[in-house]
């Protein structure tokens, strides 16, 4: 696995893009805590990904390029609206899927997405890519989840091509937020 920093990702940043259209599974920072993913299109890739984390079949979260995806992508009801006026943020904002293709099959089993959009610098990373990454943490499903490369599990990182690290970090997952129930789950 190669180990890149945010400086070192700004110098090869076409190249890692390529890479992350392509299907890579990259480890990236959160506002939050280190993530796993890769490109949300690509249904190889998610499988890897749930492979990884040893969860075959429960829904992913997508971190959205921008605000227009969900507009265009999710039915927006007014108590959706209000949460999204707290992103960017720490959230996880479970909205009804309205577009049928603009996911691999293999993302969610369900009619909705955990959509995510960190207040954090790789968010601008994520922009310029174009397309949603799934957006996990990064560690086997049930574990203690990575805060620094001293708590990768061996298992995940045996099976990721590359890491965006920023050091270690100290928060928590984000909050799930169910919006039609208008629910809040702490992780």
């Amino acid at each position: 696995m190669e180990v890149l920093t945010r400086a070192e990702l700004e110098m090869r940043k076409e190249e890692i893009l390529t890479k992350m259209r392509q299907g890579t599974i990259f480890i990236y920072p959160t506002d939050t805590i280190y993530g796993i993913g890769c490109v949300a299109t690509n249904e190889e890739a998610v499988k890897k990904v749930r492979d990884i984390k040893q969860r075959p079949s429960s829904p992913l979260s997508i971190w959205v390029p921008n605000m227009k995806w969900i507009s265009t992508n999710c039915v927006i009801t007014p108590s959706a609206a209000e949460w999204l006026g707290k992103l960017p943020g720490p959230y996880t904002l479970i909205l009804p899927l309205d577009t049928e293709n603009a996911l691999a099959p293999n993302v969610t089993n369900k009619n909705s997405i955990g959509i995510r959009l960190p207040a954090h610098w790789f968010h601008e990373f994520v922009q310029e890519l174009g397309i949603p990454l799934i957006t996990t943490s990064a560690n086997i499903t049930g574990h203690q989840f990575m805060t620094s490369l001293e708590n990768l599990d061996s298992d995940v990182e045996k099976h990721v091509e590359l890491m965006i690290y920023e050091g270690p970090k100290e928060a928590r997952p984000s909050k799930i937020v169910h919006v039609d129930r208008e629910e809040v789950l702490e992780r």
